[in-house]
Parts: C-alpha cells; structure tokens; sequence
C-alpha cells in the first residue's frame, strides 16, 4: 500500500529544489537560447510572472512525493535503483505523455525533446536523491 506516513520529508524537499534548480539551468545556460527558438519567442517577449514558477515548485514537489512512495514500496535504497526508477517515470509516463501532447499540439521534436529532457533527468535525479535518502 502506498502510504504518505513514513517518507522522508526532508528528501522530498531537497529532491524538490534539485528538481527544481535543474529547470534554471536548463532553461537558461544550457537550453535557454534553443527553448525559446522551438516555442517561437524572444526573452522579450517572455513575460515575468511568478505563476510558471510556483505552478513548476509544486509540481515537482508532487513528482518528489510520488517517486519517494514508489520508492518505499518498491523498497529501493540503492543509487542505481533510484536512477532507474527515476528514468522509467521520466521515460515511461512524463515523456511519453508530453509526446502525446507535442503531436496533438503540433509543438514540434526540438520543444519536446529539450521539455521532455529536463523531466527525465529530473526524476533521475530526485529518484537517486529519494533512493539514497530514505
């Protein structure tokens, strides 16, 4: 059974922020540049907003928690267990998912990829974080 009693809180958070600080690389230094081509924008025309912030926080806030839940049933408590259930929820739901979305939307490969990219490496991430972290 698949309970919220019993994770660690503290993980759930940092995996959290590390799913979270990976976005303002990605989006920025790394793939900033290439994102905003495959949407069709310039920075300009990008408007700040902390909506798209808080919506992203909470989000991987829940990815976090469900990882750690499956991570507990699953009892995984080694890097290499986490990584790989972190790419399998990236891979098997997120990405495959968002390459639904990006055919009915007409997005494009190049906006999936680098979206689809950051949520498979995030769960790697919170997933080896989670695991390590029990």
């Amino acid at each position: 059974m698949l309970e919220l009693t019993g994770l660690n809180w503290l993980a759930i958070l940092v995996a959290t922020v590390a799913g979270f600080a990976l976005g303002a690389i990605w989006y920025g230094p790394i793939f900033g540049e290439a994102w905003l081509s495959a949407l069709g924008k310039t920075a300009d025309q990008i408007q700040p907003s902390a909506a798209p912030f808080v919506i992203s926080f909470f989000t991987a806030l829940i990815t976090a928690v469900v990882l750690a839940m499956l991570i507990s049933a699953l009892n995984i408590s080694t890097l290499g267990g986490g990584v790989s259930i972190g790419l399998l929820v990236g891979i098997g739901f997120i990405a495959t998912a968002m390459a639904s979305d990006a055919a009915f939307g007409d997005t494009g490969l190049k906006l999936w990829l680098i979206q689809s990219g950051y949520r498979v490496l995030y769960s790697v991430v919170m997933g080896a974080i989670l695991a390590m972290w029990r």
